[in-house]
């Protein structure tokens, strides 16, 4: 029975759909309305809080597989909630969340799979315990210069890394695969819709004000006269990032959706990300596309693909050289000459001058010893003001080569994997999938070299979902069943059998 119908069997029809039920729900409300009248706003928020709270709680604990679908559109739709103006907790919340999570999964005992599989026993596990047992050790770092970024950082990477295990121990059947890959694709969708909203009708009162309070962020979003846009997403990297991963998926669903409605959809979404990614004006996710559509043409690769990437390939040459005098474009452009970009070659500067120090330093300066965290707990430290700008530098900087390698290790695992199983799979809808999950993880990988692509919502989660998907794809993939030999086959067969047997009779009569 879905969830939806069991609540409203025993709840509704069995407790409240009768006068004593009613009048309670009268009672209730009276009070509810004599409360806030009398003790004000607040505390009928906190109420309304408590009766979405605890029931929510109870359902992440109870049915995990909803609270995954919880915590995705918690993921998509934190940093809108938090430019509401909700002097809220929101990051903690996020945390709580994920724990809960995995209390669930814990609780809910050990998913029934086939004899000789489990979540622990694969390579992409392994690498992820090795990534979150190194993690955990760094509080002993004698580098570090504080323990108290260790805590604050660790308690999202910690919980982050664990969630890959819950989605595989509860990713079980095809439709709830499919259930999320679509609830995906919409969240990012209501993402691409409110870029163009601020593209072409303006940032809210709340959103432009926010902005102007800190000239950081006014100088780092307002480039050449025109606003880069950021949608319900922390800043305009993570809206990038996650529109081109949007639209990679779509593509990769396109062979094995059917029906012209979903195509339609598909090609609708994708269209509508890679429109919205150029507002964002992230010059790393423009170089994301021609990375992610390479892979998906290697693997695909077939006489048609080829002509396809002939084409693609000359319409992006043409695309990236044509003279224009719109910024957009103009700036979509620079991405592909990276030495007339003078970001690009301060990070190139910062990278070189912070290489010495990686290099003497094996398991780095500490988790949390660059950017907010070092800043707060250790100002004074070499690493506190240094910019990482780039995902591969802040675990070099912080966890070492040493970090940096295991790191690059559970990148290539994953893509292995993803790789070893597209090409194992049978199912065409889960071969899409994969395909799809590890041009996902690709292009992560790579956005990670000029941007910090693992760090932001909702981007750390999709990540592990990802490695999930690969690893489960797999397992649901149904086993191809031997065709029956035909009936003339079949009744030779059963002669040779039946003479066989007559033989064997015979022989042991005369002994």
């Amino acid at each position: 029975m879905p969830l939806s119908a069991f609540l409203k069997k025993r709840i509704w029809d069995e407790k409240l759909r009768n006068p004593l039920g009613a009048g309670m729900l009268l009672l209730f409300a009276l009070g509810f309305a004599w409360l806030v009248s009398t003790y004000g706003l607040v505390l009928g928020l906190l109420l309304i809080a408590a009766l979405v709270g605890i029931p929510t709680v109870y359902g992440i604990v109870a049915y995990p597989k909803l609270g995954i679908v919880i915590l995705l559109v918690a993921a998509f739709s934190l940093f809108f909630i938090l430019r509401l103006g909700l002097d809220f907790p929101v990051g903690t919340l996020m945390d709580g969340m994920e724990w809960l999570l995995i209390l669930g999964t814990v609780l809910a005992g050990r998913k029934k799979i086939q004899p000789g599989q489990s979540v622990f026993k694969n390579p992409v596990a392994v690498m992820i315990l090795i990534w979150v047992v190194y993690t955990v050790l760094q509080v002993v770092n004698p580098w570090a210069e504080s323990q108290m970024a260790w805590l604050y950082t660790v308690r999202n990477v910690g919980a982050v890394t664990l969630m890959y295990f819950v989605f595989v121990s509860q990713i079980d059947s095809v439709p709830y695969l499919r259930g999320l890959i679509w609830l995906w694709l919409g969240l990012a969708l209501v993402g691409a819709l409110y870029g163009f909203k601020q593209e072409f009708i303006g940032f809210s009162p709340d959103e432009f004000q926010q902005m102007l309070s800190d000239p950081k962020t006014v100088e780092l979003l307002f480039i050449d006269g025109h606003w880069r846009k950021y949608s319900i997403f922390s800043d305009p990297v993570a809206f990038a990032y996650n529109m081109v991963m949007a639209a990679l998926i779509c593509v990769c669903l396109l062979q094995v959706k059917k029906g012209f409605f979903k195509k339609l959809l598909l090609l609708v979404i994708a269209g509508a990300c890679i429109a919205s990614m150029l507002f964002a004006g992230t010059r790393g996710a423009y170089v994301l596309i021609p990375a992610g559509f390479g892979m998906f043409f290697l693997l695909r690769f077939s006489r048609t693909i080829v002509v396809l990437a002939g084409v693609a390939a000359i319409g992006f040459g043409v695309l990236i050289t044509i003279p224009t005098s719109n910024p957009t474009l103009y700036r979509f452009q620079t991405a592909f000459r990276p030495a007339d970009d003078p970001s690009f070659n301060l990070r190139t500067y910062n990278q070189k001058l912070i290489q010495p120090y990686i290099q003497q330093n094996p398991i780095g300066g500490g988790l949390g010893a660059t950017g907010v965290w070092g800043q707060r707990f250790a100002p004074d430290s070499y690493l506190a003001n240094f910019p990482p700008d780039s995902g591969y530098v802040r675990v070099a900087v912080e966890m070492g080569w040493l970090g940096l390698l295991l790191f690059c290790c559970l990148i290539f695992i994953i893509l292995k994997t993803g790789i070893d199983h597209f090409f194992m799979l049978r199912n065409a809808e889960l071969k899409a999938y994969c395909l799809a999950m590890t041009i996902v993880v690709f292009v992560l990988g790579i956005g990670s070299y000029p941007q910090e692509a693992f760090v932001q919502f909702p981007s750390n989660i999709l990540f592990y979902l990802a490695a999930a998907i690969i690893q489960v794809s797999l397992q649901l993939d149904a086993p191809v069943e031997e065709p029956e030999p035909p009936v003339d086959e079949r009744s030779r067969l059963n002669r040779a059998n039946a003479g066989a047997a007559i033989a064997r009779n015979s022989s042991s009569t005369v002994l």
